[in-house]
């Protein structure tokens, strides 16, 4: 009932233990609190927020419009309804140096367990698209470094992400994407998330670059095919997100229930399709609820009549 009984150190450590397993973490992004809880119920072991879900949610693109208060308070939600830990997308750090430490401390207060952020310039764009620049590697590295003294909870994880990939063509890319990620790597980073790489051999030579874990970023309609979780792990990939495929899947279907209302007049045909009343009761956990109110409320209430076991159904 209401929020997880596992504290953020607790999760902070969980996600610090199953990066140390053998297998790979597959990180589905939770588009509100709800999503997450069904995340969880299906047995994955964390949840990842996208910036780009954050922003697209209040119908933004992905160019760093949202503000470092919007993404604490939303990924806060979603982190704090559920036992896996979250990780959050906090884009470029909110600014440079000094933003980037004060948003460390703000998501840690928020309850998440880690955070990522790269080294475009501002202001940015989706990882998938043509036109990205990516800052000089001092600023890049300035900006890990200032994550990491920022952060209070050491196991706290700071991903830095590079885009520098697509900045290049061929093999330059790669070679590029390596010597930064090593040096991403050196200034503290505890994960590489290299953006936007093509093919299974790319993902390789990061990870053969690195001693620390490797990200992978499987979006739908993006540069990368979409690997599986064994392919990915073979090559060495330590996490895998789907950042925006729930928000996707979940639009997708809410578009076609529109048109069915608008060609035949009711939603009837789609109600199949539908999440039953039942389940969505049982993923926000009413029956607990209704027993905390059977607990409470037994007294009288005048101009009402007495509650009865029914009330509760």
């Amino acid at each position: 009932m209401l929020y997880s009984q596992v504290s953020p150190e607790a999760k902070r450590l969980q996600l610090r233990a199953a990066l140390a397993s053998d297998q790979i973490l597959q990180l589905p992004g939770a588009f509100n609190p709800l999503s997450a809880r069904l995340i969880e119920e299906k047995g994955f072991p964390g949840v990842y927020i996208s910036g780009a879900v954050l922003a697209n949610d209040l119908a933004l693109p992905d160019i760093g419009l949202t503000t470092l208060t919007e993404v604490a308070l939303r990924a806060g939600q979603i982190a704090r309804v559920c036992d896996l830990p979250a990780i959050v997308d906090a884009d470029t750090g909110f600014g440079e140096a000094m933003n980037v430490a004060r948003a460390v401390q703000e998501l840690e207060n928020s309850g998440l367990a880690g955070m990522h952020i790269e080294d475009q310039v501002n202001p940015k764009r989706c990882g998938h698209l043509d036109g990205k620049e990516v800052v000089e590697l001092d600023t890049a590295c300035r900006r890990v470094r200032a994550a990491v003294s920022a952060r209070r909870d050491p196991n706290f994880l700071i991903i830095a992400r590079t885009d520098i990939r697509a900045t290049k063509p061929g093999r330059a890319g790669v070679e590029a994407a390596r010597d930064r990620a090593r040096a991403l790597a050196e200034a503290g980073a505890d994960a590489i998330f290299p953006e936007a790489m093509t093919t299974l051999a790319e993902f390789s030579a990061v990870c053969e670059a690195v001693e620390v874990p490797v990200l992978a970023n499987m979006t739908e309609f993006g540069r990368s095919a979409l690997f599986t979780a064994a392919e990915l792990q073979g090559v060495g990939v330590r996490i895998v997100i789907y950042p925006v495929t729930l928000l996707r899947s979940a639009m997708g279907e809410a578009e076609r229930t529109l048109e069915v209302i608008l060609s035949h007049g009711s939603q009837e045909p789609q109600v199949d399709r539908m999440l039953t009343r039942a389940r969505l009761y049982g993923l926000v956990d009413y029956q607990a609820y209704s027993r905390f109110d059977a607990g409470v409320f037994n007294f009288a209430v005048p101009g009402r009549a007495p509650r009865k076991a029914e009330d509760d159904r």
